[in-house]
C-alpha cells in the first residue's frame, strides 16, 4: 500500500526568524483531501561531548515555550548552507567552551514527525579542551560536567526529558557497547 500524502497547493501562514509556518492541501492515499499545517525548520546538531574521564558535558537553560529549566546536551540550529558537523564545532565552543579533537556522526533523527520537518544530527566529540565560551547575545546557560551514568540515570527518572538529549544517550550508550560504529568526521 502506497501511503504517500502527495501536495496539491502550499501556502506559508508566517515567517519567522528561522522558522515558517505551512499550511498545505494534500491528496491522502484513498484520493480523499486534508489540511496540514507544519513547521519547516533548517535542522539542528546536537553534540554527546564526552571528557576523558567520563564526564558529559551539560547545559541547564530555561525554554520559554516549556516555561521551564532543561538539563540538556549542547545543540543548536544550522545555519543557512552549512553542515551539520560545522554547526556542532560551533556550538559546542560556543555554548560550552569547549573544542573537540575526534568527532564521530551517530546519526540523525526527526523529533517532532507530526508538525514539523526538524532533523538534528547526532555527533560524539572526544579529546575534549576547555576554551573560551562564545554565547550568542540574549543567550543563557549554565555548563555542567556530569558522569555519563548520572545522566542515563537522570533520563530514565524523568528529570532529564528534553528528547534530543534521550536520543542522545540512547546513541551513546550504543557506541559504548560497541554496538554503533559512528562515522569518524
Amino acid at each position: 500500500m502506497d501511503l504517500t500524502e502527495k501536495t496539491l497547493s502550499s501556502e506559508q501562514v508566517f515567517q519567522g526568524g528561522f522558522i515558517q509556518v505551512s499550511r498545505d492541501q494534500v491528496s491522502l492515499p484513498d484520493g480523499s483531501t486534508a489540511f496540514r499545517e507544519f513547521i519547516r525548520h533548517p535542522g539542528a546538531a546536537a553534540v554527546l561531548a564526552l571528557t576523558d574521564d567520563g564526564q558529559l558535558v551539560m547545559e541547564r537553560q530555561y525554554r520559554y515555550p516549556a516555561g521551564r529549566e532543561f538539563l540538556e546536551i549542547p545543540a543548536g540550529k544550522l545555519d543557512p548552507a552549512e553542515h551539520p558537523h560545522d554547526t556542532a564545532r560551533r556550538e559546542l565552543l560556543e555554548e560550552t567552551g569547549y573544542a573537540a579533537q575526534q568527532w564521530h556522526y551517530l546519526g540523525k533523527a526527526w523529533p517532532c514527525i507530526g508538525y514539523a520537518d526538524e532533523v538534528i544530527h547526532y555527533y560524539l566529540a572526544t579529546g575534549l579542551r576547555l576554551q573560551a565560551r562564545q554565547l550568542d547575545e540574549g543567550e543563557f546557560l549554565e555548563v555542567q560536567l556530569l558522569p555519563v551514568a548520572d545522566v542515563q540515570q537522570m533520563a530514565l527518572s524523568g528529570e532529564i526529558a528534553d528528547s534530543k538529549t534521550i536520543v542522545g544517550l540512547h546513541w551513546l550508550a550504543a557506541w559504548q557497547q560497541g554496538k554503533l560504529a559512528g562515522e569518524t568526521v
